[in-house]
C-alpha cells in the first residue's frame, strides 16, 4: 500500500500504508526481529534487481515518524542494521 507513495510523494500518507508501517513495528519486538526488518527494508530499497528502482529514498526514510512510529535506526543505504537495536 506504500509503492505508489513512496515513488511520487503527495500531501499524506495513505492510510493504509501507514497501518503497514505500523503492523510491521509492533511484529518486530526483540533485538533480532528489528534486525531482520531493517535489513529487508535495507534490501529494498538499495537492490539494483528490485522491481521498484524508482524509491524516493527520502520519502522512505520519513515514513516511520509520518506514521507515527518510532524506530531505533534510520532508513539509508548505509545503515548498518546489525549494530544495536534496542
Amino acid at each position: 500500500p506504500c509503492v505508489s507513495y513512496i515513488i511520487y510523494g503527495g500531501n499524506a500518507v495513505p492510510v493504509q500504508c501507514c497501518n503497514g508501517v505500523r503492523s510491521l513495528n509492533s511484529m518486530a519486538q526483540t533485538t533480532p526481529d528489528r534486525r531482520a526488518v531493517c535489513n529487508c527494508i535495507k534490501n529494498a530499497v538499495t537492490s539494483s534487481g528490485f522491481t521498484y528502482t524508482r524509491f524516493n529514498l527520502d520519502i522512505v526514510a520519513g515514513l516511520p515518524s509520518k506514521c507515527g512510529v518510532n524506530i531505533p535506526y534510520q532508513i539509508s543505504p548505509n545503515t548498518n542494521c546489525n549494530s544495536r537495536q534496542s
